[in-house]
Parts: C-alpha cells; sequence; structure tokens
C-alpha cells in the first residue's frame, strides 16, 4: 500500500502567532510555506490581511501570496487547484508543504478532498443579493444552509452572496470525499482567549501606526470601490466606514477590536470540532513533528 505524502496545517485564532511558527518548523523541517489566506491573496492587502514581510519570511518560501487583483474574484476552488499543484512541487523536491492561513473554508477543501459543486454565478440573483446589507444576508444563509452560516464571517458580502447561491442552486454543499490525498498532522497554537484579546488589541494600534487607514485609502484610490473594500470584512469594512465618514476613529478602532474579538472565538469554536493537536511554544510543535514524521 502506497503511503499518502505528508503535509503539516499550522492553524490557530488570529493574532495567535500563526506565521512565525510557521517559519520557524519550516526552517526546522526544510519546508515551504503555503497561504491559506482569502485575503492575503490580493495584491495591496497587507497590513489589514497581516501579510507576512520579507523580512518576517526569513529566507523561506512563500506560496499563493499576492497573486491576484482585488477586482477579480477568488474562490475555495481555486485555491485548492493552485495548492496541489504547488505541494506537489515541494514535494518533488524532498521539502515538507506546511499550510498556514485563517480561512479555515480552504483548508478544509484541501485536505479533507472536498468536492465542490459545479454551481455558474446566478447574475440575477447576485443582483438582488447586492442590495442587501450583510446582516440581511447572513439572515438568509442562517435559515437555507445554517451549518454554512457558522464558518462564515457574518460582514463578508461576497462570501455570504455565494454561499446563498451555491445553497439555492446546488443540491448540497460539499462534504469530504472517502479519499484522502495527504497524511494530515494539524498543529494548533494553545493561547487563552483573555491573553488573545490583548494580542489582537497590541496588534490593532501597531497596525494603525504602521498606516493601515492609509493602505485602505490607497485600495481605494487605485480604483476599488468602498462596496468591494467592505465585502473583504473586517479591517477593511471599519476602515472603509470611517473613510466614508460615517464613524469616527475611535469608534472605528473600538468596533473594530470587537469584530476581530468575536472572529477569533468563532474560530477557536470551529477548531474544536477537529483533530488538532494543540501546542504552547515551537518546542512542543518540534517534538510532535519530529515524531510524525519519522
Amino acid at each position: 500500500m502506497t503511503k499518502l505524502p505528508k503535509i503539516l496545517v499550522i492553524l490557530g485564532p488570529t493574532a495567535s502567532g500563526k506565521s512565525a511558527l510557521a517559519v520557524k518548523l519550516a526552517k526546522e523541517f526544510q519546508g515551504e510555506i503555503i497561504s491559506a489566506d482569502s485575503r492575503q491573496v490580493y495584491r495591496g492587502f497587507n497590513l489589514g490581511s497581516g501579510k507576512v514581510t520579507k523580512k518576517e519570511m526569513a529566507g523561506i518560501k512563500h506560496h499563493l501570496l499576492d497573486i491576484v487583483s482585488p477586482r477579480t474574484q477568488f474562490s475555495a476552488g481555486l485555491f485548492k487547484n493552485k495548492a496541489e499543484k504547488i505541494i506537489k512541487k515541494i514535494l518533488k523536491k524532498g521539502k515538507l508543504p506546511i499550510v498556514c492561513g485563517g480561512t479555515w473554508f480552504w483548508i478544509k477543501v484541501l485536505i479533507e478532498g472536498l468536492e465542490l459543486p459545479e454551481v455558474a454565478p446566478d447574475l440575477k440573483l447576485r443582483k438582488k443579493l447586492e442590495k442587501m446589507n450583510s446582516y440581511q444576508l447572513y439572515l438568509i444563509l442562517k435559515k437555507i444552509a445554517p451549518q454554512r452560516a457558522l464558518k462564515i464571517d457574518p460582514k463578508n458580502k461576497v462570501r455570504l452572496i455565494r454561499s446563498i447561491e451555491i445553497a439555492l442552486n446546488a443540491f448540497e454543499f460539499p462534504k469530504a470525499t472517502k479519499k484522502r490525498n495527504y497524511q494530515v498532522l494539524k498543529i494548533g497554537i494553545k493561547v487563552k482567549f483573555e491573553k488573545l484579546k490583548k494580542l489582537i488589541l497590541a496588534r490593532l494600534e501597531r497596525r494603525l501606526k504602521m498606516g493601515l487607514v492609509a493602505e485602505v485609502r490607497k485600495l481605494r484610490n487605485s480604483g476599488i470601490s468602498f462596496k468591494r473594500l467592505k465585502s473583504f470584512g473586517l479591517e477593511y469594512y471599519w476602515v472603509s466606514l470611517y473613510l466614508e465618514g460615517k464613524i469616527s476613529y475611535q469608534e472605528m478602532k473600538k468596533k473594530l477590536f470587537k469584530a476581530i474579538s468575536r472572529f477569533a472565538r468563532k474560530q477557536l469554536s470551529c477548531f474544536k470540532k477537529e483533530d488538532v493537536v494543540w501546542v504552547k511554544n515551537f518546542r512542543e510543535a518540534k517534538k510532535i513533528i519530529k515524531n510524525w514524521l519519522n
């Protein structure tokens, strides 16, 4: 019986330090990193998405960053196709593929062999749904596909509309196939929620000082509409509202912190249902991975 190739997945809530841990593990185990983040694929989305910098990469090869324009739609299916090709190349070099990112649905599509329903864009439906706000869309999705609603950012209009589109036009949402393409080890960063909230606040303040508002303003000036920017959720949603003059700077900061904290709690809730090996630091992760590889 042929052994399946091994891939490592690094999980954890936002601000827990996934990227830094992935880089250290890549150095230790001769790996390359595949980003699984629905915002980091877009060019110009840097501070708001928490995209790793060249310095932070520390010479480790990273894939699927800055690959498309924010005017382009990029789906879980496209991610899966591109990631599978990259994994083959990494394995061919005798290196360890390390998947790291905050978009859990994309990771599940990749590692569980999810078959995504072939649903073509329904332009008439989209035109109707685009007139609604994110809360109204979320309520619709919650009614017709409650399980899917649990796994989506309720402020991401693009993903909400696409999810409703699939729910109304497909027989069912994607399910895992019996066939697996990889042996997967999921390492999660263990952090108490109260500590995580402090990390989230510190990171938010740091990003604001580094120019988060200027980044969103630059994207807007490049021709990206506020409607499109807000569809990316969290930082891009709340900063756009501030730039539109609809909320004050302090209100933006306060509401953004709460939104990110809620998102982190939802991530933790999703991870509880998975077979994740939780670690507190690099040393613990290194020991577990070493045993798994041997």
